[in-house]
């Protein structure tokens, strides 16, 4: 039985393809729009991405062949996604603002440590967005989404010790960048 199908969903007609849609974006959209946002840092940019990988997976949806799982290929048509918009001539030419996800207080009973865990949260999160893209790209897979490296590497088309070389650079850039705000 096929992914689609444990959720009693058959790609043959229109309808299903609306239904298995909504129902992606319903399971899905969130986590595609953080991914998306990792790579634009906009959250207004990669809203209207998010909208469009959507649209493209209801247009190729009749092309995923159950190799991998739905959540794989729709994140792979997002990066694929992300990297033609980064390589386009819209976004070389426009110069965007840069904006940090505000972040949900703690749920810490002392203000202190609020302001502390969130200025902590700003300083990684700005720290890891200061990364190059390859390394960000699999900070974000691997720690945000909490994939594994295997995944990672299906998702990406990169060699699993590739991804592992990477994600050791991006941890040793981090903590450096870190140690120098502290």
């Amino acid at each position: 039985m096929t992914e689609l199908e444990e959720i009693g969903i058959h790609i043959n007609s229109i309808e299903n393809t609306e239904q298995i849609i909504s129902q992606l974006m319903d399971n899905y959209s969130d986590d595609v729009l953080h991914l998306v946002f990792s790579y634009v840092k906009n959250r207004t940019t990669a809203e209207d991405l998010t909208q469009e990988i959507f649209i493209k997976c209801y247009e190729k949806l009749d092309q995923f062949n159950n190799k991998s799982s739905i959540k794989t290929w729709l994140y792979r048509i997002a990066i694929n996604h992300c990297k033609d918009y980064l390589g386009s001539w819209h976004y070389r030419k426009l110069n965007f603002s840069e904006k940090i996800w505000d972040y949900l207080p703690s749920k810490s009973k002392h203000v202190e440590e609020e302001v502390i865990a969130k200025d902590v949260a700003n300083s990684l999160m700005s720290a890891i967005m200061d990364l190059p893209l390859k390394y960000r790209e699999v900070v974000f897979l691997h720690y945000y989404e909490e994939l594994s490296l295997a995944n990672i590497s299906k998702i990406t088309g990169v060699n699993s010790n590739t991804l592992k070389t990477r994600l050791k650079h991006a941890r040793e850039l981090l903590k450096t960048k870190m140690k120098k705000e502290v």
